[in-house]
């Protein structure tokens, strides 16, 4: 099995007094992660699914009375999909205030939702983590870095969802079926999603313009739809981690872009599914801003896990100068440029050297991966 980062700093803050919510798309591992944890740790636990109509009626609306009742001699109590339970957030909070030797961890796909639900009751009682698909970084602990750096290629293509990654020769199948509406299968059910064709027209187009930058008023027209209703879809994408966007660094330079935005997706196989195409590297067009896409990726992984507060920006002028990646931490920034071609070179920007004090940067190619996720 594949031991995922987020384990270690979940398994400490158990019994600290406070729940534990744990974000992220739909098929990234949550469950199994947790019961692989829970296994090795030990404790009695008691899994509870949001998707039963049981499950749901006995944590609605509930008692602290009713819930010892339920939880019995268990130490943990895993509440799954708990975005679906009806005033989940006061539910835990008893829990957290009147049965304080009970462990509660929540997990939700839909984290809108779930944060909608819970934040509130829930100030000052909960930790939270998010789970992304496997990252580079996981499966170089399992196998070695020779070993990963070698899948490099197949990984660009078919990405990391747990599923994809453990079923070698049956990717291009399990990865249609994940991003024929399964993996947004939440969104859909919003009461807001009105035109649920339309989440998957902005999702492709999202997907063929990956590493460029795109407005709400140009993807609108590809899309036959007006700004405000793509860019409040395009929000719910970015809240279910299917997609995310990097916004403009703009501060110094009169002839900087100040609002564009791109948008990349948190795997890059569920990207070349809903495009549809598994074509190989040496035959793509698009190489260049998958890679893009992949190793921001990983970064974000990286950073989330490690709990390193950064923002994330692009950078670009009219007249076309641009860095791919920046972010910016405790006031410094650091620039990456990001090449495909094995030891390729590239140097700054001179406009944003001499308008941006750079504490770092680095063109990252296959060869230094390692520097950077």
């Amino acid at each position: 099995m594949i031991t995922r980062i987020i384990e270690k700093s979940i398994e400490s803050y158990c019994f600290k007094g406070k729940a534990i919510l744990l974000f992220g798309a739909r098929q990234v591992g949550k469950t199994t992660m947790l019961r692989m944890m829970l296994e090795r740790m030990g404790y009695s636990t008691l899994y509870l699914n949001g998707d039963e109509a049981d499950s749901r009626e006995l944590l609605s609306h509930t008692t602290t009375t009713r819930l010892q009742n339920l939880f019995g001699n268990n130490t943990i109590v895993v509440i799954d999909e708990a975005q679906k339970i009806e005033d989940i957030g006061t539910t835990i909070k008893l829990c957290t205030d009147n049965v304080p030797h009970i462990q509660i961890i929540a997990t939700g796909s839909s984290a809108f939702e779930l944060a909608n639900k819970a934040n509130e009751p829930l100030t000052g009682r909960k930790f939270e983590y998010t789970l992304f698909p496997i990252s580079f970084a996981e499966m170089v602990a399992k196998h070695g870095y020779l070993e990963e750096y070698r899948m490099l290629e197949h990984r660009l293509i078919f990405g990391y969802y747990p599923e994809i990654v453990t079923n070698i020769g049956s990717e291009e199948k399990l990865l249609k079926l994940l991003a024929n509406s399964y993996l947004y299968k939440d969104i859909l059910l919003l009461e807001q999603i009105k035109r649920p064709m339309l989440i998957e027209k902005i999702l492709k187009a999202l997907a063929l313009q990956i590493g460029s930058e795109v407005t709400y008023n140009e993807l609108a027209q590809t899309v036959q739809s007006d700004p405000q209703t793509v860019e409040k879809y395009i929000e719910i994408l970015e809240k279910a981690y299917i997609v995310f966007k990097l916004p403009a660094l703009s501060r110094n330079v009169r002839n900087e872009i100040k609002k564009g935005k791109k948008f990349y997706f948190y795997d890059t196989g569920i990207r070349n599914a809903i495009i549809g195409n598994f074509n190989s590297c040496s035959s793509r067009t698009d190489v260049g801003a998958l890679w893009e896409n992949f190793i921001i990726s990983e970064r974000i992984k990286k950073n989330t896990y490690a709990e390193h507060d950064v923002s994330m920006y692009f950078w670009r002028t009219t007249q076309q100068q641009e860095v791919d990646y920046i972010e910016e931490k405790n006031g410094e920034l650091s620039a990456f440029e990001f090449k495909w071609k094995k030891g390729a070179k590239t140097t700054l920007s001179k406009t944003f050297s001499e308008a941006y004090q750079v504490k770092q940067f680095l063109t990252i190619t296959p060869l230094n991966i390692d520097e950077f996720i």
